[in-house]
């Protein structure tokens, strides 16, 4: 959670050993900014405080054969805005601009009830069928083969799934054959017989959707799921020995089983996997009564949910005595509380989950990336969820694609956040939230690309009345000059990007941050999400 005070700083300090440097660091700042009142705020950023070199895939993204992701989101063969291949050339372009690293598909609950042999060889061959998690018409036109020429045009890698509801291991064992062998195989050469000589080499593999909820086709219990991960894990490897592989976690943390599942599920397949995933989507009615101080503090409740899924590994470590370090992959999270119908009333690529974002929402997922860049130490993948249409960043229609509010922040931690996650001090006025306690009003983190010498900074402003003036006090490499300084924020929080008016919520420039040496001054508005990017050599 964001570090508020001395013994928080200390703690994380230790935990990457640095405790001494730490207590000197926070006494000599105590001393030297003694007139800092119980108003203001400071920011402490050292080159020294390390969390880890981060991840790219920590700003991965999702695609499921839901409503329309597919099927009028990036493959619209006969539109006008379509190339040769039937992709919608506008998605492409701004998934290449973000640059995306990559994209889980093809679900999600989808892939629970998928034979991806259905979606591959001649499309007039390929079945159409009812896809039963979205009672939706299924016509296999999009298939593995399409996804990895997508992926290749929009210049991101594949993180695939496997069917292990109605599926087994044997069947996620020949898709990764036809993925990955160069030939001379039953499954490789199928794929060379349907036009596709070289191999894909998919390295990231998910093992399976939430097979802890009921809803789920082939649900079961944690022992079950675990022992099939594991036989899978193990003849997924015999094929690939590279691959990283993750196994399905809890659902989120309203599960009765979480964590226990975790547990039981690790305690089978530990020694043969690489990551288990975490999915949350948050709520802004249920979970906050629609009050938008306790709704701009939940992704507090994802620092939790990590610090808690970690623990249950390291526990699981210890238990069945292994030297190894599970990571986490967070391949599903978004806001999403409007548009819950996900009945397709046995529709070709029907309306679903369409999400609309507003400022608040945008907000919100600002915070969500500060506390996937606070734990990049563990969290190695992490999926928005989704990118095209189904609740998503981008929504299409025949003419255009609309940027979303919530595309913006997603985009500024693609294009700025490079090299080192820093471990942030942050003291900041708090206020009281229901079930969270003092919650700081201000929200920040760091990185630092040492070859290019620069720092990001991402400030989430939870205050909706007051701006905020913190000062950050450098500890090293203190900036020369200010590269960016932007923000997201507005009058209206229910404001929203509309294919008539898809510019009510976009970045603006801001007055950049003073510069004074070893201390800048920033201020910030009320109830805002800003990026800043300093030059330091």
């Amino acid at each position: 959670m964001s570090i508020v005070n001395r013994r928080d700083f200390i703690s994380r300090a230790s935990a990457i050993g640095l405790a001494p440097l730490a207590e000197s660091w926070w006494g000599g700042a105590q001393a030297t900014g003694s007139a800092a009142g119980p108003s203001q705020a400071r920011v402490f950023i050292d080159p020294a405080f390390r969390i880890a070199r981060l991840d790219r895939n920590l700003f991965s993204s999702f695609i499921e054969h839901l409503g329309r992701a597919v099927y009028g989101g990036i493959y619209e063969p006969g539109s006008p805005l379509a190339d040769s291949d039937g992709f919608r050339k506008d998605t492409l372009e701004v998934i290449r601009e973000v640059g995306v690293p990559m994209i889980r598909y093809p679900g999600g609950n989808f892939v629970s009830g998928y034979d991806w042999l259905n979606g591959v060889g001649p499309k007039k061959d390929r079945p159409t069928l009812l896809d039963r998690a979205w009672d939706s018409i299924e016509t296999n036109q999009f298939g593995t083969d399409e996804f990895m020429l997508w992926c290749k045009k929009a210049g991101t890698l594949p993180l695939m799934a496997v069917n292990l509801g109605s599926g087994n291991p044997m069947h996620a064992s020949q898709l990764v054959e036809y993925c990955n062998l160069a030939k001379g195989t039953k499954y490789s050469d199928l794929r060379r017989q349907y036009g596709h000589e070289e191999p894909y080499n998919v390295k990231h593999w998910c093992l399976g959707n939430e097979m802890d909820g009921p809803w789920q086709i082939g649900h079961c219990t944690a022992p079950e799921y675990g022992l099939r991960a594991a036989t899978t894990a193990r003849m997924m490897r015999a094929i690939s020995d590279d691959l990283f592989l993750v196994a399905c976690g809890s659902s989120g943390p309203f599960m009765p089983t979480y964590l226990e599942w975790d547990q039981q599920t690790l305690e089978q397949c530990y020694d043969v996997v690489d990551a288990i995933s975490l999915h949350r989507y948050y709520n802004n009615t249920t979970e906050t009564g629609g009050d938008t101080r306790h709704y701009l503090a939940l992704n507090l409740t994802m620092d939790r949910q990590i610090e808690e899924i970690q623990a249950v590994c390291d526990m699981v470590r210890g238990r069945v005595r292994s030297n190894k370090t599970l990571y986490l992959s967070f391949d599903e999270w978004n806001v999403w509380y409007r548009a819950r119908n996900g009945d397709g009333h046995k529709q070709f690529a029907p309306h679903l989950t369409e999400e609309v974002y507003n400022l608040e929402d945008a907000l919100l997922v600002g915070g969500l990336i500060n506390s996937l860049l606070r734990h990049s130490d563990r969290v190695k993948v992490a999926c928005l969820a989704q990118l095209v249409n189904a609740l998503a960043a981008l929504l299409t229609d025949g003419k255009m694609v609309l940027k979303q509010t919530i595309f913006y922040p997603y985009f500024w931690a693609l294009q700025n956040c490079h090299g080192d996650t820093l471990n942030v001090a942050v003291e900041s006025p708090t206020y009281e939230v229901k079930d969270l306690g003092q919650v700081p009003y201000l929200d920040a983190v760091a990185t630092r690309d040492p070859e290019k010498g620069k720092v990001c900074v991402l400030v989430l402003n939870r205050d909706l009345e007051n701006s905020r003036e913190f000062e950050v006090n450098w500890r090293a490499d203190a900036p020369t000059r200010v590269l960016t300084s932007q923000v997201i924020t507005g009058p209206d929080l229910k404001a929203e990007n509309t294919f008539d008016h898809p510019n009510k919520v976009v970045p603006a420039k801001q007055d950049p941050p003073k510069l004074n040496g070893a201390r800048t001054t920033i201020e910030v508005p009320a109830k805002s999400y800003s990026l800043f990017v300093f030059q330091t050599h």
